[in-house]
């Protein structure tokens, strides 16, 4: 079971949520309060088994409706996903992939690990 990981930036408060072996597999934006971010942790938790793929790199693709991931490529040329919820907001985000099977493992990751992860909240330092 992944893990979401809560914790506080510069300029606000974010979460990874992380596979099992500790990767990162999924990124937020940056949010003003800690509320929010829990708010779009468990936004993700709810949306994330029920999402459709969109795969935005073929011609002609096919829209789905929301909640959805969608596969894209960046600027770099590398293959991305996020993951919109059911009022089109983007409440995740990947890392870019060198192939499409990578993204897609990614998004099967996020199915199966949101629903029951852990929240690790990292906002507190000790000193």
């Amino acid at each position: 079971m992944g893990k979401f990981v809560v914790r506080a930036t510069n300029t606000g408060i974010k979460f990874d949520l992380k596979a099992n072996n500790g990767e990162v597999i999924a990124t937020s934006e940056v949010y003003k309060s800690k509320k929010s971010c829990l708010a779009g942790v468990a936004s993700v938790a709810k949306n994330a088994p029920a999402a459709n793929v969109e795969d935005q790199t073929v011609e002609g693709f096919a829209k789905v409706k929301c909640p959805k991931f969608e596969i894209y490529t960046d600027k770099a040329g590398e293959t991305r996903f996020r993951l919109k919820a059911t009022n089109g907001q983007i409440i995740a985000s990947s890392e870019g992939y060198q192939s499409m099977a990578s993204c897609v493992n990614g998004i099967e990751s996020v199915k199966k690990n949101a629903p029951d992860a852990a929240v690790e909240d990292a906002t507190v330092e000790s000193k």
